[in-house]
Order: C-alpha cells, then sequence, then structure tokens
C-alpha cells in the first residue's frame, strides 16, 4: 500500500495542454495504478476521447474501469464509443443515473451501481453519491497521501474532501478535476482555498468547470503546488507505477 504510486493523464477537457490533442469542453482522466488501468468519465465525444488517446500512445483496451462522476453530458457521452472499441470494463456509475442509461451501458459490459462509499479496487474507492446533481468522486490511495479525482463537484468540492477523508485515512496529496467555480465570488473562491489549506491539501490541479477567476487563484495560493491539468497532462503522486 505505502509504495503505491498514480499516474492520471488527462484525455479529454476543454483546457488545452499538449498541443497535440483536441479541446472540447468536458473532462476526462486515465488512471493506471498498481497494475490496472482505470477511466475517470469519458468527455463528451467518443471520437475527441479516442483521437487524443491514440496520440498519447495510450490504449482503450487496457481499460479495466469506467467510473462516471455524474450524468451530464460533457462527463457522460464518450462512453459509447470506447465501448464499441470491444473493450469490456466493468462500469461504476451513481444509482440515481437515468434506467434506460444503465440498461444501455449494461447491453455491452457490467454496471456497478454505487449509493454508498465502496472499494473499486484495491487502494481506489468512490466517495459514493453527493448532492442534489448527483455525483461521485474517486478516491486513490498513494505512498504521498489520498488523491482525489472530480468530475464538477457539483455537491461542492470541499465537501467532496471532506468525504474522502472520511472514507480514507491520511494526508490529501492532490484534489485534481472539476471545481466548479465558474461564476463564484472571489470572497467564497478565497473562503474555498482556505478550507483546502485547513483540510491539508498539498497539490491542486483545477481544470474544466473551475472557471478561469478560480483557477488563477488557486495558482496564486499554491504556487509550484498548483498543476495545469489541461488536456495532454500527465501526473504522477508517489512512485512511478509499473506495468
Amino acid at each position: 500500500m505505502e509504495e503505491r504510486g498514480v499516474r492520471i493523464t488527462i484525455v479529454f477537457n476543454n483546457i488545452p495542454y499538449d498541443s497535440r490533442l483536441t479541446t472540447s469542453w468536458g473532462f476526462g482522466a486515465f488512471i493506471e495504478y498498481d497494475g490496472h488501468v482505470l477511466l475517470f468519465d469519458t468527455g463528451g465525444s467518443g471520437s475527441i476521447l479516442l483521437d487524443n488517446m491514440e496520440q498519447l500512445g495510450l490504449d482503450p483496451q487496457q481499460i479495466e474501469v469506467v467510473v462516471l462522476s455524474h450524468i451530464h453530458g460533457d462527463h457522460v457521452d464518450g462512453l459509447m464509443d470506447l465501448l464499441y472499441t470491444g473493450v469490456k470494463p466493468t462500469v461504476y456509475l451513481p444509482k440515481a443515473f437515468p434506467e434506460t442509461f444503465k440498461y444501455t451501458v449494461g447491453v455491452h459490459t457490467d454496471v456497478v451501481e454505487v449509493r454508498d462509499p465502496v472499494e473499486i479496487l484495491p487502494g481506489v474507492y468512490s466517495t459514493g453519491e453527493l448532492g442534489t446533481i448527483v455525483e461521485q468522486a474517486l478516491i486513490v490511495e498513494t505512498a504521498e497521501g489520498i488523491v482525489m479525482i472530480t468530475g464538477c463537484a457539483h455537491p461542492g468540492v470541499v465537501r467532496m474532501i471532506r468525504k474522502a477523508k472520511s472514507i480514507v485515512e491520511g494526508e490529501v496529496a492532490l484534489v485534481i478535476g472539476g471545481f466548479h467555480l465558474e461564476g463564484t465570488s472571489r470572497s467564497q473562491i478565497e473562503s474555498i482555498i482556505e478550507d483546502f489549506r485547513s483540510l491539508g491539501v498539498k497539490k491542486v490541479g483545477p481544470s474544466h468547470c473551475t472557471g478561469e477567476v478560480a483557477i488563477s487563484m488557486f495558482a496564486d495560493e499554491y504556487g509550484d503546488d498548483f498543476l495545469e491539468a489541461g488536456v495532454g497532462r500527465v501526473i504522477v503522486i508517489g512512485p512511478e507505477p509499473t506495468e
């Protein structure tokens, strides 16, 4: 457990990083951990998702698990094109997802409905369902602490961090993904950043729907511990994962 590290590659995002890749509204992260490969969210376009993965040399056939954060199209619409490649990952999705969506996915692969926190793989957890716009975040244990990946954080990113800390003990090495702070006042963002600090969050990678103002404020506060998280960015926390 203590020796584990995680490699996160952002494969879908509206924020640019690697100029070879296509940006589009949405989010998706290819996660390599302890010999396993997961995909967290699938973006809003299967063709863009798969093209970006090809450019990055990532093989969709390696994906064992797909975790969908919430039902919005910019996080789930890439899934079916992925499944049409023939890969059959187990899909973990909130129980609140529409029955028609669950049925359609279930025709192609196994579906696991998530309500409460659950261990997906050894050292990998879902927060379980949170919020009115029902959403789950992903938690990964590493040698440096826990990593939490969010799709949009509609339930509130601070609430989700607190939930993650209640599930897995230890420091918070990184929170990355969409924080849903577009249009939020500077004073509210300052309060959220203070909460990040009080919760001991070491590094941040705000992206997707976080908003330019909030991203800039996190960058100012976190300095070298602020990680750009546009499409194509690769982030390793803990020891470099091996196959």
